[in-house]
């Protein structure tokens, strides 16, 4: 009895180790874990908030328009999530390959090597979103008689310098947190999705979220990609929509670049560049 006493008690002060030792891991990266609380919140009003869309509709649904209003945030959501996936894991797949120093040392700027990522980005995000809306749009059999689809195909593309500027700043986050940074890439994403009307208008929110969509480049572009799609709006009819996103577009590349470039110094003057945690 003895003997197994004092082999439970081992086992139970091992037990209280690993315990113990996680909870000083969370004390560590605590502010990353009260980050993706805040992307789990957003996830969570992103579906409660499209019952207030709803609401403000007078409860009254035009199927065929809400399917496509649906759809339409949707592609533009999967849109949004490739280029922020290639973004943000820019730095996470070098370190995967073991290139990542010589990636860094490479006779090239660092604005053309973001640029050459989020160029690829784009060409293989606008493939994706068009396969996807044609397979689903085909399901639910929709009709779209005055749609302008080469409007609203102009209209994602200008979005795209918009994104890819702020998937820039996200790129950073694994060089400056090896370990949880590219996961936080995606809570940037979520936060997008909350006040931009992916799936409900951004008149449903709350007053301070509101001004928020205001400088969100999603906002714009899906406005302008339902009105072309949904009402047949052109270009010349939209301006009120590409304005914002040539200036979000304008603005936020400088930023982003001169963030990356903040962030690589601090790496490599931390040693941080080529860990993996």
């Amino acid at each position: 009895m003895r003997a197994l006493a004092g082999t439970m008690r081992a086992e139970l002060i091992g037990l209280g180790g690993v315990v113990e030792r996680n909870i000083y891991l969370t004390r560590r990266y605590i502010w990353w874990d009260v980050a993706f609380m805040v992307w789990t919140i957003a996830n969570t009003l992103t579906i409660v908030f499209i019952a207030k869309g709803i609401e403000a509709t007078g409860g009254v649904i035009d199927v065929n328009r809400a399917t496509t209003n649906l759809l339409i945030g949707a592609v533009v959501w999967a849109y949004l999530g490739i280029l922020f996936e290639f973004m943000t894991e820019t730095v996470a797949w070098e370190r995967w390959e073991g290139t990542i120093e010589y990636t860094f040392m490479a006779p090239l700027s660092r604005a053309m090597h973001l640029a050459g990522a989020g160029f690829f980005a784009v060409l293989y995000g606008l493939i994706r979103a068009l396969i996807l809306f044609v397979i689903v749009a085909f399901f639910f059999d929709l009709e779209l008689p005055q749609a302008d689809f080469l409007a609203a195909f102009v209209v994602l593309v200008i979005a795209s310098l918009s994104f890819i500027g702020i998937g820039v700043m996200t790129a950073v986050l694994p060089l400056i947190s090896p370990e949880k940074g590219a996961q936080l890439g995606f809570v940037a994403q979520g936060m997008l999705l909350v006040v931009s009307g992916v799936y409900y208008p951004v008149e449903v929110l709350p007053r301070w979220m509101e001004w928020i969509s205001v400088i969100s480049p999603a906002t714009y572009a899906l406005d302008g990609i339902r009105e072309a799609i949904l009402e047949g709006q052109g270009l010349s009819t939209m301006w009120d929509e590409i304005w914002p996103l040539l200036v979000i577009g304008v603005v936020s590349a400088p930023i982003g670049l001169a963030i990356f470039r903040r962030g690589e110094q601090y790496a490599k003057k931390h040693g941080k560049l080529k860990r993996s945690g």
